[in-house]
């Protein structure tokens, strides 16, 4: 069984020297012919430094502030003002073309008092401020898109180091495809609306102001009009626009998390969707998923189909009243050529950035939309806090005190009640039980992956919730039931706690727990990669590349949860032979399915309803005729009966 990849003469590397070179590998070197191109790209690649990236259980003070646009702009101060002025030059430069068209009308174009030098030279103007007005918009982009990407790049990290903060019970409710929903499509909007998005908005708006100054200028009596007429209704359509399209726009941001949620599990369980026929309920699943998508897309689309084109029809009637008045106007005398040709210009622009910004502010309110399930996220708090003044526990001897505690993954329903056992250093100690009757819960406050809902879990005296995370599970080893490979080659996963180990250190471990031929067996030996969670490798292979990086860490404290529970016979004894060398001179819990298991251990603990039901040796146990002995006649009938 073991062994599943195949290639067994590719190198030998179980028995050779570590660091030695052989065949096999997967480099060897770089061939002459492509020297050259290498040099020249190193001599390209631009330097990174080293990385400033930190972790820490206590969130600082700037991850502590609500998550808001304004926050994540103002960490680049200089940037966002010279992205501002940018803004302020194009909103300018954009809007004096009509105030030059009045000027050469009225003083370069007069029957008998023409001046075409003067028209020339507002002409010239005129381009200029094109010209100037092009370099801003093309400075605002490179400006606008390093800010969003600056900004992308602190979100992105501070939401995942959250992430690692965060307690295992969100991540036991919390659907995995909701949280990629998060990291993805939430922040590519975000970012969309950094890098185009709030740019066009305070161009947008800065123009309007712009233009509504021009409008005073040229007449006042114009502009009120312009302002009484179109200005109330407009308010009105944009309050009733803005209220509807945030609905619409979370409906939109939780459908596409659920879309992606939905996707994520049958990816991940894909095996058991072919295995139960289950493609075609499951198409049928995610078809309605999507439908509520698209209905809520829909929705917004029906709210941006009533308003943009009511916007615009509002600039219409404008356009109307001011040409009536402004023409009557005119022909009183009240008004010249030049200002109701530049007015109805200014008019004309009034109202585009309005339409621009009704385009923008379906991105704002996706943008926005996002904000708010982001900040949703990083306001979970953990539910197992480090302590302001958590000290660092220093090297352990291994006791492990069970002080009163009871527990309960809902306050409301008890998993452990009262539970008053202490564990020796060095101890080895089996947890048996009926399934969900507390074992595993009992390793997980060992681990301090929960905190007791009353009591004490201590380890050497010390209360787990008084030390730091880092120090405590530094000492600890943890190899759960499904072990966990990670992408990457089969060394990666072995030094995982180690990354910076030398190759002495793990080859002793892949030698102490019989990894040896195993990797002698594979294409590249350590250097081989394993697929996603390990697929490529049988269960017994990855139990044993996991007890290989829990011999790495060199804990003090060992946890095993039905670590033999899913293998066969031959597999079990395999990784039987391994424990034997990683609990030596270890205090260790091992949450036992098989009582093979359990009868390696010091002592045995029965659970059951969450208590502590018997205690002993197994010799022990056995003669007082209790739960454990019932466990055992069962376990003993069925071997012979197999």
């Amino acid at each position: 069984m073991f062994g599943g990849g195949g290639g067994a003469g590719w190198g030998g590397l179980g028995g050779g020297p570590p660091g030695a070179a052989q065949p096999g590998m997967p480099f060897g070197g770089i061939p002459s012919e492509l020297q050259a191109g290498v040099d020249l790209l190193l001599t390209q690649e631009p330097e990174r430094g080293e990385s400033d990236v930190t972790f820490s259980h206590q969130p600082s003070a700037d991850e502590k502030r609500r998550l808001s646009l304004s926050g994540l702009l103002k960490v680049y101060p200089g940037m966002l003002a010279l992205a501002l002025l940018l803004v302020a030059i194009i909103a300018v430069a954009t809007q004096l073309g009509p105030w030059l068209t009045e000027t050469a009308i009225n003083h370069g174009m007069q029957p008998g008092h023409g001046n075409f030098g003067l028209v020339v030279i507002l002409a010239a103007v005129y381009l200029a401020a094109v010209a100037v007005s092009g370099a801003a918009q093309w400075g605002q982009v490179r400006v606008t898109g390093r800010l969003a990407s600056w900004v992308m790049n602190d979100l992105r990290i501070t939401i995942f180091r959250h992430l690692q903060r965060l307690s295992l019970d969100f991540f036991t409710e919390e659907k995995a495809g909701v949280v990629m929903s998060r990291m993805t499509s939430d922040i590519e909007n975000l970012q969309q609306l950094l890098q185009d998005g709030l740019a066009q908005f305070a161009v947008q708006g800065l123009t309007m102001l712009v233009i509504t100054w021009f409008l005073f200028t040229t007449n006042t009596r114009l502009a009120v009009i312009t302002i009484v007429v179109v200005i109330p209704p407009l308010t009105l359509m944009s309050i009733w626009f803005k209220r509807a399209s945030e609905r619409g726009y979370v409906r939109v941001r939780d459908g596409i998390a659920l879309v992606l949620a939905d996707l994520s599990e049958s990816l991940s369980g894909v095996r058991v969707v072919t295995a139960h026929n289950r493609q075609r309920y499951n198409v049928v699943k995610h078809r309605n998923i999507v439908g509520e998508y698209r209905d809520a897309n829909y929705f917004t689309g029906r709210l941006n189909g009533v308003y943009g084109p009511g916007s615009q029809l509002l600039g219409v009637v404008g356009q109307v009243v001011i040409l009536a008045v402004g023409g009557n106007m005119y022909l009183h005398h009240q008004l010249s050529l030049g200002a109701l040709f530049a007015f109805f210009l200014y008019v004309n622009r009034f109202f585009q950035p309005i339409q621009l910004l009704v385009q923008q502010y379906n991105t704002y309110q996706q943008g926005q939309a996002s904000v708010i399930k982001l900040r949703i996220l990083l306001d979970n708090e953990p539910s197992v806090l480090e302590a302001p003044d958590a000290v660092d526990l220093p090297p352990i001897r291994g006791r492990i005190r069970f002080e009163h505690v009871s527990f309960g993954y809902d306050p409301a329903i008890p998993v452990l009640e009262d539970i008053d056992l202490t564990i020796e250093p060095g101890e080895t100690m089996a947890f048996v039980g009926a399934t969900g009757a507390g074992k595993s819960t009992m390793a997980k406050l060992v681990t301090r992956f929960y905190d007791p809902t009353e009591g004490r879990v201590l380890i050497d005296g010390y209360d787990l919730r008084a030390v730091t995370m880092k120090s405590l599970r530094s000492q600890l080893g943890v190899v759960p039931q499904e072990p966990f490979l990670f992408a990457g080659s089969i060394r990666d996963n072995i030094s995982f706690a180690r990354p910076d180990a030398p190759d002495d250190a793990v080859w002793d471990a892949v030698h102490k727990v019989g990894l040896t031929d195993l990797i002698a067996r594979l294409p590249y030996g350590l250097d081989t990669v394993v697929h996603e969670r390990g697929q490529s490798l049988s269960s017994g292979e990855r139990q044993l590349v996991a007890l290989a990086r829990a011999f790495m860490a060199q804990p003090r404290v060992l946890v095993l949860d039905e670590a033999t529970s899913n293998l066969d016979l031959q597999s079990e004894t395999m990784i039987e032979a391994a424990l034997d060398v990683l609990l030596q001179q270890r205090t260790a819990v091992l949450i036992a399915h098989r009582l093979s298991t359990a009868m390696r251990a010091d002592r045995i603990v029965v659970v059951g309803d969450g208590r502590l039901l018997e205690l002993g040796t197994h010799d022990e146990l056995v003669a007082l005729g209790g739960h454990y002995a019932e466990m055992y006649a069962t376990w003993i009938s069925q071997s012979h009966a197999a």
